[in-house]
């Protein structure tokens, strides 16, 4: 078990995770073509990728975070809110909260429903554990490719 999925001395279950069919072979491919910079990013990104139930864009539950959808969650250890918003890389600015999904927080965000917790590590190693607040917005689940 890795540090990552224990929190306070028990257990944390993975979230389940929902992921448009539009945006998943784009996904993979970022994932694929990231393997070079950040091998460990790119392995969770496949690795969430091949757990999640993928659905048609139209299907997507409006309280499941996807690309281009605003969303709101708390880092239950630093008790900080914040809302940002997941788009394709090259889309990214965070200056106007938009993160790209090539991110550890984007990754540990996309695919999740509202309510859901889940433990995640930071660049620097620091395991936190996040709580989706609310999903806003009218993302298609494609992003704005």
């Amino acid at each position: 078990m890795n540090k990552s999925q224990r929190i306070s001395g028990r257990t944390a279950r993975r979230a389940k995770i929902v992921i448009a069919e539009e945006t998943l072979e784009r996904l993979e491919a970022l994932a694929e073509g990231a393997y070079n910079r950040t091998p460990e990013l790119a392995d969770q990104l496949l690795e969430e990728l091949g757990r999640a139930r993928i659905v048609s864009a139209a299907r997507l539950p409006v309280n499941v975070v996807s690309m281009g959808r605003a969303v709101t969650y708390l880092d239950e250890v630093s008790g900080e809110e914040k809302t940002v918003t997941p788009v394709f890389p090259e889309e990214a600015d965070i200056s106007r909260g938009l993160i790209s999904v090539l991110t550890p927080i984007g990754v540990a965000l996309i695919g999740l429903a509202e309510g859901a917790s889940l433990p995640w590590q930071t660049r620097g190693g620091e395991t936190r554990v996040l709580r989706v607040l609310r999903v806003a917005g009218s993302g298609t689940g494609a992003g704005a490719a």
